[in-house]
């Protein structure tokens, strides 16, 4: 396949290193020394699966420099997304299925309001991956599952097709008739992470093992439930308990990237994980009072160190 990623960070970088390994033509659109470095040495990604480098020159800077392609991967950071979905549409691979990997339940309609309906497939993943340098990915652990599904029946082939190509890079890959439960599934839990971690600015094994921060972290998920079966989700009522104890299961020290991008004094996605929740929420008549504390608390860091 012909596949461009947008956004050649750890979970682009990690799935298109991978595709390109197996055999796939695959184009990454990257900026600044990243991008140098992908362009000139190719992208190194380190893991315990095995490590691997893609052919220098597989990088360019805009979309607009993409050509005729079978699929387009969006992995850039949310606040990014209108950009790309703009630039996109105006190019030549703007005919091409897309495939969001970002966080979140907004991505797919901002993709949808500037790119045809139904060519935005459904889509998450799951992984733990980050630059470590320009020119690498590091990934930290066997984790790296990926769930696709088709939204309309026309998508049903080019799923299938990636869904081979995943699986020929030996990138676990399954599809869903109901991604779009899946996603929602995640976001339940990437809202509790994000939030609790970033605002207590510890790991999840403090956030868990203190009465009231694992109170937070319950209500704070318990409120993303209600959204999404108030959004026409079928999310059961004890999904939020059951995602607590998975919480229990998970490393002492596994922290989330927001937290990280905090500590780094990088632009935050909370717009888009407790603050999207609140906005949401706040529009369809659903309490999260939980969340928008959070949102609130974390404002003046949005836009990084600086604006603090």
């Amino acid at each position: 396949m012909r596949i461009a990623v947008v956004g050649a960070g750890g979970v682009g970088g990690y799935f298109g290193a991978r595709l390109a390994a197996a055999g796939h033509e695959v184009t990454f659109v990257a900026r600044g020394r990243h991008l140098e470095a992908v362009h000139g040495s190719g992208l190194l990604v380190r893991s315990p699966l095995g490590d691997v480098r893609t052919s220098p020159g597989s990088a360019v800077d805009s979309v607009a420099r993409l050509g005729p392609t079978d699929l387009v991967i969006v992995a850039v950071k949310l606040w990014d997304t209108e950009d790309i979905a703009v630039r996109l549409a105006s190019s030549e691979a703007g005919d091409a299925p897309v495939l969001s990997l970002q966080n979140g339940v907004h991505k797919d309609d901002i993709l949808r309001r500037h790119l045809p309906a139904d060519s935005v497939l459904g889509g998450t993943c799951f992984i733990s991956a980050f630059i470590e340098e320009p020119g690498v990915v590091r990934h930290n652990s066997a984790l790296q599952r990926m769930v696709l599904g088709a939204r309309h029946p026309g998508q049903a082939p080019v799923v299938q097709r990636f869904l081979t190509a995943c699986r020929e890079a030996g990138i676990e890959a399954e599809t869903s008739a109901e991604i779009d439960r899946v996603i929602w599934e995640k976001f339940v839990f990437l809202v509790g992470l994000s939030a609790t971690t970033t605002v207590i600015r510890r790991p999840i094994g403090v956030v868990r093992s203190h009465e009231r921060s694992r109170a937070l972290l319950r209500e704070i998920m318990e409120e993303t439930v209600a959204l999404a079966q108030a959004s026409g989700v079928a999310l059961d009522d004890t999904f939020a308990e059951r995602q607590l104890a998975f919480c229990d299961t998970l490393p002492a020290d596994m922290t989330s990237s927001m937290h990280n991008d905090l500590e780094n004094g990088n632009r935050l996605e909370l717009p888009w994980l407790s603050g999207g929740v609140a906005d949401l929420a706040a529009r369809l008549g659903v309490p999260a009072p939980r969340n928008r504390t959070v949102a609130d608390i974390l404002s003046p860091y949005v836009f990084g160190a600086a604006a603090g």
